[in-house]
């Protein structure tokens, strides 16, 4: 099954001031993320991104926010976006949702597990997942897949948004995304 824009949201689940040093790899996770959102939002694929707990984990990273100026924000408690009830409409009417984020094993994992539970089509952006220990993000990965959700890159995701080549589109992504050292 393709990933379509007109179907799909991107979920970025929690990556806040205060948890993102604690990540394993967290330098090249925010610059993956920072890759993925902007070209999310240059393809017009709705963005949202969830806080866990701002008062005392701080904000999603302001570079993150800025690559998707006009992206919902949604505040929680429950691990779980879908426990929470955060989620906009917006993207629960939707069949699709790409999810990254962190942790793997924790949040981004009980999330996609409760997107699954409600029959969506769900796409977990393995290149921009992230938490403490490699072992736990291996292993909430394995868990996501075998629960039927399909684990992808960003740059699946670039291209199943863009479905063609060809178009000056593609062309302004490509040299933006896809020429020159890439995160």
């Amino acid at each position: 099954m393709l990933m379509h824009k007109d179907k799909a949201t991107l979920l970025v689940v929690d990556i806040q001031d205060k948890l993102t040093p604690a990540i394993a790899g967290a330098q090249n996770l925010i610059a993956r993320a920072r890759w993925l959102i902007a070209a999310a939002h240059d393809c017009a694929l709705p963005v949202v991104f969830s806080e866990q707990y701002p008062q005392g984990l701080g904000h999603t990273l302001a570079e993150l926010s800025a690559a998707a100026p006009d992206a919902v924000h949604v505040e929680k408690l429950h691990f779980s976006c879908i426990s929470a009830g955060c989620l906009p409409r917006s993207l629960l009417e939707r069949e699709q949702v790409i999810v990254c984020g962190m942790e793997t094993h924790v949040c981004v994992l009980q999330t996609v597990l409760g997107l699954l539970q409600l029959g969506k089509q769900v796409f977990v952006v393995a290149d921009v997942v992230g938490s403490r220990a490699d072992s736990d993000k291996e292993l909430g990965l394995q868990r996501m897949r075998d629960a039927g959700a399909v684990l992808v890159s960003r740059e699946m995701v670039l291209f199943e948004m863009l479905e063609k080549s060809g178009s000056e589109q593609f062309k302004a992504m490509s040299k933006k995304y896809l020429v020159g050292e890439q995160p």
